[in-house]
């Protein structure tokens, strides 16, 4: 029989973020990650509110299905307190959350997920990602569109597909129950982990830390050491064998949600709201898009198009690239046939079009004319400077420079 015996969560706000939107939740049964969107029209708070209401869920469950139905609830409900929020709100219009959480209960783990935070399980020294991405760039990996590396360094692999927020009214929630044995270790992470430190050294950071404290506090470490380009929060929970002493430890509440909320949110309004099957307005750094199957196509062909643009791009400039290459070389081709050279041809002297040196197998120059005039009949400087070849000016210094040596040979 397994049991929950430790837990951790860490949360930084990077290198280059101003504020951390991203919250995390270690309770007692509980544990959860929430990223938020919407920039400065509320990310911070959408992660702050999804976390304190589906925290309300961290109490005692019979049955792993009772733990899962109470977590898919807590989201639904989280998701209304949200919409009802930006109704009492206007300038918040447009923030969302992604959440990812699970619940302990002996050798099960109830999961509920939305969003592109991440679940894992480190088991044996292999690590598993258990939860799916609601992605743009998934779903083209999902439907063999495009492979799993092409899909990390995709430009709309921020693009979310499934939220919690002012969106869609029932939102599809992701739930699941796992069996878990001693020595797993979860991991629950929000992209700023996942989008910076490889798989690989998730696993390794996992595998070598002592306790879960540890692993946390080190995988943030890498993150930063990568540059942090956004907020970054980890929740680490071990589970070992019933008879091994669970350390107590206290409810951790990390990022956004550890902080007073700028706006009331204890009571909010109840009344009916309005709300679109999806977002009709831009919202800057949202990165959200709806889930629809019209949408998507609509995506995928931009996609293709962005491609086809590019392709065409790189060929225009290729061809362009061929064409001054071509042309420099005809000119460099015409300049060396203007030149003229005294040199020797087999047993005479002859006068060379074009410039002494080659290209490889092509020659630059040729034969213009043959004088008859023996080598041997030369002194033995005029010879060598033959031989060494004589440049000249144009075509009339090629003739004189002949003529001078047909006089000097015959003297």
């Amino acid at each position: 029989m397994a049991t929950l015996i430790d837990s951790a969560a860490v949360s930084n706000v990077g290198r280059v973020r101003a504020n951390n939107q991203d919250s995390g939740f270690a309770g007692h049964g509980l544990f959860l990650v929430a990223d938020g969107m919407g920039g400065h029209a509320g990310g911070d708070v959408a992660s702050a509110i999804a976390t304190k209401r589906i925290a309300e869920a961290d109490q005692p469950y019979i049955t792993p299905e009772d733990a899962e139905f109470a977590m898919q609830s807590a989201l639904i409900a989280a998701n209304q307190q949200l919409a009802e929020t930006v109704f009492e709100h206007a300038e918040l219009t447009g923030m969302g959350t992604t959440v990812s959480a699970l619940y302990v209960l002996g050798d099960k783990v109830a999961i509920a997920h939305i969003g592109d935070s991440r679940i894992y399980l480190l088991r044996g020294g292999t690590l598993t990602q258990i939860t799916t991405d609601h992605t743009f760039v998934q779903r083209l990996v999902d439907s063999g569109r495009i492979t799993e590396e092409e899909a990390a360094v995709h430009p709309r692999r921020s693009v979310l597909m499934r939220v919690l927020g002012d969106v869609e009214s029932s939102p599809e929630i992701d739930t699941s129950i796992v069996r878990t044995i001693a020595g797993d270790r979860w991991l629950i992470c929000s992209d700023g982990l996942s989008g910076v430190v490889s798989f690989d050294d998730i696993r390794d950071a996992l595998e070598q830390s002592a306790s879960a404290s540890e692993a946390a506090e080190r995988l943030v470490k890498e993150s930063l050491d990568g540059g942090a380009p956004d907020n970054v929060t980890v929740v680490v929970v071990d589970i070992g064998a019933d008879d091994v002493a669970a350390s107590a430890k206290p409810v951790v509440i990390v990022g956004s949600a550890a902080e007073p909320l700028a706006f009331d949110i204890e009571e909010p309004p109840r009344r009916a709201l309005r709300m679109p099957p999806f977002r009709l307005h831009s919202v800057p750094e949202a990165h959200f898009e709806p889930d629809s199957e019209e949408y998507l196509d609509e995506l995928i062909e931009e996609d293709k198009r962005r491609v086809r643009r590019r392709r065409i791009t790189w060929i225009t400039v290729i061809v362009l690239l061929v064409a001054a290459a071509a042309v420099l070389v005809g000119v460099t081709y015409q300049w060396t046939q203007s030149r003229y050279f005294v040199g020797s041809d087999g047993d005479s002297v002859a006068i060379f079009r074009g410039i002494q040196q080659d290209i490889g197998p092509i020659s630059l120059h040729s034969v213009y004319r043959d004088t008859d005039i023996p080598i041997d009949s030369l002194t033995f400087y005029d010879r060598q400077a033959v031989e060494a070849t004589i440049s000249a000016t144009d075509l009339d210094d090629a003739i004189a420079i002949a003529k001078r040596l047909e006089v000097t040979g015959a003297d």
